[in-house]
């Protein structure tokens, strides 16, 4: 089986969702149903991953990166959160209290630990801050994991 972990943006705009979780889909086909996914659930990309993995018929890891983290993200993103924590085969929940850019750096770093490949929901930019997506491809890279970017022609980011 293959372990693959997700980092992506946030906050997509509808037409960019579409997008971008049919190239999940299609990327994670390659390798269905004998797939791993870590994920930490936030809005956007990384609800987009779960749900693909199971879908296709992949056990989902999920990584909390704080006990607050779930208050932290917006509130039409708890309901997702919550179906597809339910369905998580394993949880990984880290000590940190308060949802910072710290702990998710370290629940980033947690994920790499345990894949074989990381999908980067990416616009190839830098991070809008620490523990963003360009952060964890450097990570994920100087660690020599392959990395796919997916982000779709047509697609855009807030």
């Amino acid at each position: 089986m293959i372990r693959i972990a997700v980092s992506g943006h946030r906050g997509l705009p509808a037409e960019t969702v579409t997008l971008v979780d049919h190239a999940i889909r299609e990327a994670l086909a390659e390798h269905a149903p004998a797939i791993i996914g870590l994920s930490c659930l936030a809005d956007g990309a990384d609800q987009l991953f779960a749900r693909a993995i199971l879908d296709l018929g992949g056990m989902l890891e999920v990584v909390v990166p704080a006990q607050q983290y779930r208050e932290g993200l917006p509130a039409e993103a708890h309901q997702d959160y919550d179906a597809l924590f339910a369905e998580a085969a394993r949880v990984h929940e880290l000590d940190f209290v308060e949802s910072t850019s710290e702990s998710h750096m370290t629940a980033s770093r947690l994920m790499l630990d345990h894949a074989d490949e990381l999908f980067a929901v990416w616009d190839g930019r830098p991070a809008r801050g620490y523990g963003g997506t360009a952060d964890i491809v450097v990570e994920a890279r100087a660690r020599g994991l392959k990395v796919r970017v997916i982000w779709p022609e047509g697609a855009e980011r807030d």
